[in-house]
């Protein structure tokens, strides 16, 4: 089997299982819920802003907050319902939590190695299909606010590079949630696993600001630091090298696991 082949039955066996359809229903549900209370913040105080030498637009208080509560953190905004980017980080360990490590526990990985298939066609064909999955959340995230964009003026390049930002952090932890499955002996542990490495790396610059490093190896190392660039409208390709430097280092472990574990029979 190819990495597509992979992919289809992947997608195939995450559309039929009972936790996607009520992740997706529950999320979407909230994030509704985000929006319609952000859509009530913008129209109550859009003449105040409007009157501001460089006041926010809908894009500030709608559309990009959508996507994370960065900047609806604090300030004028009271306190929201989590965004898309915070529902990411309980959500992804669920979603990859049985992408291995269930597959070890029914010892039905043993067939995948009898019938030949190779583990980075199995890491690579089980990734794409949950980002398959993750792209389609983002985009039913993205069409609530795309939904008024008739009557309001949008700032497209600025969504765009929170969305960009938005893609890559799903990515990310979705080659996290993976790599944990495919060295964790239940799916519990690989979900436990998956959550606590992806709010470290949120919350690792937390510790480093409050020390008083604002620009050191901390900072870089942390999640959030690169995501705030691009949810902001700031593109960087240090940035970007960042998540993809991420990634790939957590499906090359993944790799390396299913490679040893099929060496040993």
């Amino acid at each position: 089997m190819s990495v597509l082949a992979v992919t289809r039955l992947e997608l195939r066996r995450l559309f039929v299982r009972p936790l996607a359809w009520v992740l997706a229903a529950l999320t979407v549900a909230q994030l509704a819920g985000r929006f319609m209370l952000l859509v009530q913040i913008f129209t109550t105080h859009q003449i105040q802003w409007a009157a501001q030498p460089a006041g926010p637009g809908y894009t500030d208080i709608v559309g990009v907050p959508m996507l994370s509560s960065i900047l609806t953190s604090g300030g004028a905004l009271p306190m929201l319902p989590f965004g898309l980017a915070e529902l990411a980080l309980l959500v992804i360990p669920l979603l990859t939590m049985s992408t291995l490590a269930s597959e070890r526990s029914h010892g039905t990985l043993p067939l995948w190695f009898a019938m030949g298939q190779s583990p980075f066609d199995m890491v690579m064909g089980k990734f794409l299909a949950l980002l398959v999955w993750l792209t389609i959340w983002l985009l039913l995230t993205l069409a609530m606010p795309l939904s008024l964009a008739h009557g309001m003026t949008l700032d497209w390049g600025k969504l765009a590079a929170a969305s960009l930002g938005l893609l890559l952090m799903l990515s990310a932890l979705c080659a996290i949630g993976i790599a944990c499955s495919a060295y964790a002996s239940h799916p519990a542990i690989a979900a436990a696993a998956s959550l606590m490495l992806g709010l470290a790396l949120v919350s690792l610059n937390v510790g480093a600001l409050m020390a008083g490093i604002d620009n050191g190896f901390i900072n870089w190392l942390a999640m959030s630091t690169h995501l705030d660039s691009l949810v902001r409208g700031l593109i960087s390709s240090a940035d970007i090298v960042w998540f993809l430097l991420v990634t790939a280092v957590a499906l090359i472990l993944a790799t390396q696991r299913l490679g040893a574990e099929r060496g040993r029979g």
